[in-house]
């Protein structure tokens, strides 16, 4: 099952936001609401401390206060309800941009989700980012977009490459290099093939940065 996780960068596009939501479920995390709000979306869930979240909370809406003094964010405890409560395929938006600790730790709440069996992606008009564990992982119709790949989470990938514009055999990718930025989708269906180690992909979903 897949849902929508709202999140509170500052960055956040409000006409992205709503243009991807549809009728699956939706949790706001924090400010996230503040955000759907805006784009006239009805959340299904709100979790936060609400330290950031300002105005009234719905009173038609499930609601889950957390304290202001955690150990986790409050997008990371909206990816553990939405995990226990079975969706696997989760999408986060308005997860990057602002704090850089704050998107740092929503890439890693993608090596949160993949460890658990399910799939997630943080999502923005600018760019899309996959946490790719060892296997095989096919990406559609993505002809001519940018992508950059580096190891996370592991001092080295062992990456191939299938339809892309630089793909010749298998590479290894260190963290000390970025030796992975800018290859190109050459073909319709491409395949990324993870053969030790894990990584974390960055599509250019934007004209600007192809």
């Amino acid at each position: 099952m897949h849902c929508f996780i709202i999140a509170g960068s500052p960055e956040a596009s409000v006409s992205f936001i709503k243009s991807k939501i549809n009728s699956d479920f939706v949790i706001c995390a924090d400010r996230g609401y503040s955000f759907a709000k805006a784009a006239g979306i009805s959340p299904n869930l709100i979790v936060g401390d609400f330290d950031s979240c300002k105005g009234e909370l719905p009173d038609d809406c499930e609601i889950v206060t957390l304290p202001t003094e955690k150990d986790d964010t409050d997008t990371a405890h909206a990816v553990g309800l939405a995990l226990e409560r079975g969706y696997d395929e989760i999408t986060i938006l308005g997860a990057v941009g602002g704090r850089l600790d704050h998107s740092l730790a929503n890439l890693c709440l993608l090596a949160h989700i993949s460890s658990k069996g399910g799939r997630g992606e943080l999502l923005s008009e600018k760019e899309r980012i996959v946490y790719l564990a060892p296997g095989e992982h096919s990406f559609d119709s993505l002809t001519g977009r940018t992508f950059s790949l580096f190891p996370f989470g592991c001092p080295e990938v062992e990456v191939e490459y299938l339809g892309a514009k630089y793909s010749d055999g298998i590479y290894c990718l260190t963290s000390e290099k970025p030796q992975g930025v800018s290859n190109i989708f050459s073909e319709n269906h491409s395949i990324i093939r993870i053969y030790r180690g894990s990584a974390v992909l960055i599509i250019n979903m934007s004209d600007a940065f192809l």
